[in-house]
């Protein structure tokens, strides 16, 4: 399992608490800011933002489905997502 991520990015810090809090082992690959300069991501996912995990052929691109994904296959709790327009919009995928 890979995890692509930027160290600033709160959705991205999420991520990564949800594998230290399943004690998932996984690789990371912190990418560039600059989401033109993210290669890797675009290789991987066909777009440029991060958080984005990859298990297997896998591909998840979307912090709710990673996180879905996490409890579903690594032995958490499934959580719901909050509703349309709850969700906090401040860093939406990290995008800069």
């Amino acid at each position: 399992m890979t995890l692509y991520h930027v160290a600033w990015c709160p959705e991205c810090a999420a991520v990564r608490e949800k594998l230290a809090e399943l004690k998932a082992r996984y690789d990371e690959v912190i990418v560039p800011d600059a989401r033109p300069a993210r290669r890797e991501v675009f290789e991987v996912s066909g777009q440029y933002y991060v958080p984005v995990l990859k298990d297997g052929e896998t591909v998840l691109t979307e912090t709710y489905d990673i996180l879905d994904y996490l409890d579903e296959h690594y032995g958490g709790v499934e959580k719901k997502r909050p509703a349309k327009g709850d969700e906090d919009d401040e860093a939406p995928c990290c995008s800069l």
